[in-house]
């Protein structure tokens, strides 16, 4: 079979390493008449389009985009497929907004007319705003998870999600056992982890809705297949952090709850992480978990503001989450929006490469797969984006007074959602086109 080759020109911009860590001008590449070269679904060479074009067949076919930047798919690290029918739900704080909104929309995923349905709306939204990647909760039914997969596989997308595990404190029509969790869960995994660029999650919902005995078998999970993601929340709200030091007065903090039952790793992702101590913070970094940093949600709940500066400080590694339904978004670049006013309101500054670094390289780092996807470097996946400087005429008049690629970049997370994001592609595909 003939290779298929293609060519992308255009400004490309993508990091190569973390802000925090190297400074900015070592953290990214940027092209302002750039190529992307595409074979058979991976990134074979990327740099100026004055050297790559003389070194390329004449006859191949090349997208030349004026007024637009690729940038690496976006990676989001946290977010709920069953509360897509809920996104935007009035009045409550975490614990009562769960009673009142979440729980009655995730019955419905047993049905698998409904999860086939939602399962497509939700894919569209993730990549109309660009997303490519994403770590997603199902329900606690497995139709949730099989519907989700199913979607996924026959776009190619690199997608990881797990059924929820949820054995107490919930209303029976929405509890599993420790011990169907642990089978339903087994099945998913034996059907669906490594299949294509799919994977599985081991996913108890939060401390307080599973009994030790289920955790238990969480944890069992991740040792029987050792390269399994794991996904939960953590100190997300300072009530829920009271929960569960009543129902885990034997424990030393909510961190050390799911430390006794082994659920830390290098594939571990704690959604939140607003009232995190210190020592909590190296505890993370020291078992190489991450945390999924969630502006949108944790201003609409009423959640708390994330220390980005202390996570930074532990070399934790962290990604960014919409957290849909309780973030209000799809769009990574409005959760970046929301992530730069959470740090000015503690005195501290995002800067715009900062941002894209979450947003693409550090989510793929907190899911382990920076060889993968995050970045455009040769031999990654070809999951790109194409952002379009003329999405609307503020943007469009706005980019126009721009004086540099940071300017530029930090106008697009501000004024930018999903209008901006003109195609994506995956693994060399264009999965949407606006």
């Amino acid at each position: 079979m003939p290779l298929t080759r293609k060519a992308y020109r255009a400004a490309i911009l993508h990091s190569i390493a973390d802000p925090a860590e190297v400074g900015i001008e070592a953290s990214y590449e940027y092209f302002e008449d750039g190529l992307l070269v595409i074979d058979d679904g991976k990134i074979s060479a990327l740099g100026h389009a004055s050297e790559l074009l003389p070194t390329l067949p004449a006859d191949i076919e090349i997208n030349h985009y004026q007024d637009a930047l690729i940038t690496p798919g976006f990676i989001d690290t946290h977010i709920h497929l069953p509360q897509t029918g809920m996104v935007g739900s009035y009045g409550e704080q975490l614990l009562d907004w769960l009673n009142t909104y979440t729980f009655p929309c995730e019955s419905q995923f047993g049905d698998k007319a409904h999860a086939d349905e939602v399962a497509d709306i939700f894919i569209k939204e993730l990549l109309r705003n660009g997303t490519t990647t994403a770590l997603v909760f199902g329900s606690v039914h497995p139709q949730s998870v099989n519907s989700f997969f199913e979607a996924a596989e026959k776009l190619n997308l690199r997608m990881i999600a797990g059924k929820v595990m949820m054995d107490r404190n919930a209303p029976d029509y929405l509890v599993d056992t420790a011990e169907s969790s642990y089978v339903d869960s087994k099945a998913l995994i034996e059907r669906w982890h490594g299949k294509g660029r799919l994977h599985y999650a081991v996913t108890p919902r939060f401390a307080p809705t599973s009994t030790p005995e289920q955790l238990t078998l969480a944890g069992q999970l991740l040792t029987e297949y050792p390269d399994l993601y794991m996904q939960t929340h953590i100190s997300e709200n300072l009530k829920e952090i009271e929960w569960v030091k009543e129902l885990f007065p034997e424990r030393k903090g909510y961190l050390d709850v799911y430390d006794h039952y082994q659920l830390l790793g290098e594939r571990s992702v704690f959604a939140h992480g607003v009232h995190l101590c210190d020592e909590e913070c190296a505890r993370l970094a020291e078992t190489g978990s991450a945390i999924s940093f969630c502006p949108t949600s944790n201003l609409f709940l009423g959640s708390g503001l994330f220390n980005l500066p202390m996570a930074e400080k532990h070399k934790l590694n962290v990604g960014l989450g919409t957290d849909v339904g309780g973030g209000t978004s799809f769009s990574l670049l409005q959760t970046l929006n929301e992530a730069y006013k959470v740090m000015q309101l503690q005195g501290a500054r995002l800067s715009p490469f900062k941002s894209l670094y979450l947003a693409t390289l550090g989510g793929a780092r907190a899911l382990r797969l920076e060889d993968k996807i995050g970045n455009l470097q040769p031999g990654s996946d070809a999951d790109f984006l194409v952002l379009d400087y003329n999405a609307t005429p503020l943007l469009s008049y706005r980019l126009k007074q721009s004086n540099n690629i940071a300017e530029t970049l930090f106008v697009l997370m501000t004024l930018g959602d999903d209008r901006t994001v003109q195609q994506t592609y995956a693994a060399g595909t264009l999965v949407h086109q606006r």
